[in-house]
């Protein structure tokens, strides 16, 4: 009898940790559709604004930097390991919202852009948190439930896209106000909802040196050079891939505004596919063989995508797709990689400090590729320096893949 007890508590503790992951899931698609409100609608508001080239790379940038300001800060106090994470995560979710609706108060260029940089900052009260969280439910299947946030991660920045697709006929202010809403939606969500497992990491104590630390041991020093030379293409890519859909679609003769957004938000949103898969094959053939085979991949279809800039159409979507896929589907390793490695005290830390250096360095690439478009005479081959980033990624993960600490990884997996 007790066999059966214990097989039916297992059951239910099994569908306890889904049923959460799902409600996660479903908060962060909601809450990070503002990372990107502002760089859908970005044709409109440089019009409206009368944005020089540099306030127009801020826009996207101000989140980005705004999310390294918040992880960092949250990393120096141990805010993921000290405060209840559905209180953090629900409050954060609040302030972007609220930081993304002042742009409808038309605030000039420079309130527009501290508002970015609020709501970045705010994000990194949502996104580091959440990872965590999924940890303390899953020790087996972890990569794939990771995956599924970062899914929903993806799922959620490309939205304001299809805002714009559907509301080409309005101004722009309905993709601010629904990015908005929903986002508030995804607050109350967490903190109605969100609750650590079973295995929850333990508390930390304020201890600066712990930053350091990420940096200083080779096994976490490889997985975050992964995880840099992943970020190095992701953001950029996602921030300007409007723009160079837009001049592509010139380039053909087809398409609409309209078309470009929607197109964008397709590639974008495949995404998802690419995190779930990334998770299943990271449980099953290790982490550093799918983030060196994703980062691969991504590379060249960047590489491809300046040969196919003038068609034809379906193989600029197909290779744009296989894009979205891949160069997303690692992202969640590195954070897995990162709760395997590291010291369990301070997993929340150690992530926040690995995604405020990944965020760091997507304000570089991000300002370069719209520069780097202009130097060589257009879009068509912009998407080329992003390139190294991913070949140099997937080096580090091979590497980590040689050393004998990479057990800890995914049940031995490497």
């Amino acid at each position: 009898m007790s066999t059966v007890g214990d097989g039916r508590l297992d059951m239910a503790a099994d569908s306890e940790r889904w049923r959460v992951l799902s409600l996660l899931c479903l908060a962060v698609v909601l809450s990070l559709t503002t990372w990107f409100s502002a760089t859908a609608i970005l044709p409109e508001l440089k019009q409206e604004l009368a944005l020089g080239a540099s306030a127009e790379a801020w826009l996207t940038n101000g989140v980005q930097v705004g999310f390294v300001v918040g992880a960092l800060a949250a990393s120096l106090v141990n805010l993921p390991d000290l405060v209840r994470l559905s209180r953090l995560m629900a409050g954060a979710a609040l302030v972007a919202a609220l930081a993304n609706a002042t742009l409808l108060l038309h605030p000039g260029p420079g309130g527009v852009i501290a508002a970015r940089i609020v709501t970045g900052a705010a994000l990194a009260g949502v996104y580091p948190p959440a990872l965590k969280l999924v940890a303390t439910w899953f020790t087996r299947d972890r990569g794939l439930a990771l995956g599924a946030v970062i899914g929903a991660l993806t799922v959620g920045s490309a939205l304001p896209h299809l805002f714009r697709a559907v509301s080409t006929a309005l101004d722009w202010r309905p993709v601010v106000a629904a990015a908005s809403v929903v986002t508030a939606a995804g607050a109350l969500l967490f903190l109605l909802f969100a609750k650590e497992g079973p295995y929850p990491f333990g508390k930390a104590v304020f201890e600066p040196s712990r930053i350091g630390q990420v940096f200083r041991e080779k096994p976490l020093l490889l997985a975050n050079l992964g995880y840099l030379g992943h970020m190095w293409e992701l953001y950029a890519m996602w921030a300007w891939l409007l723009a160079y859909t837009r001049a592509a679609f010139e380039a053909q003769a087809i398409g609409t505004a309209a078309t470009a957004s929607l197109s964008t938000f397709l590639v974008v949103a495949s995404g998802i596919l690419g995190c779930l898969l990334g998770g299943y094959l990271s449980d099953r053939v290790g982490r550093t063989a799918t983030t060196a085979g994703m980062m691969l991949v991504s590379g060249g279809c960047a590489l491809l995508m300046g040969f196919l800039f003038t068609g034809p159409l379906w193989l600029f979507m197909l290779v744009a797709i296989v894009w979205g896929v891949s160069v997303i589907g690692d992202s969640a390793q590195f954070s897995a990689a990162v709760t395997e490695l590291s010291d369990r005290r301070f997993v929340g830390t150690a992530l926040s400090v690995q995604l405020g250096a990944g965020f760091a360095l997507t304000v570089l690439a991000i300002w370069l590729t719209p520069r780097f478009a202009d130097f060589i005479g257009g879009w068509r081959w912009a998407f080329l320096l992003l390139v190294p980033g991913p070949l140099l990624g997937a080096a580090a993960m091979l590497w980590l893949r040689n050393l004998p600490e990479s057990v800890k990884m995914a049940g031995g997996l490497r």
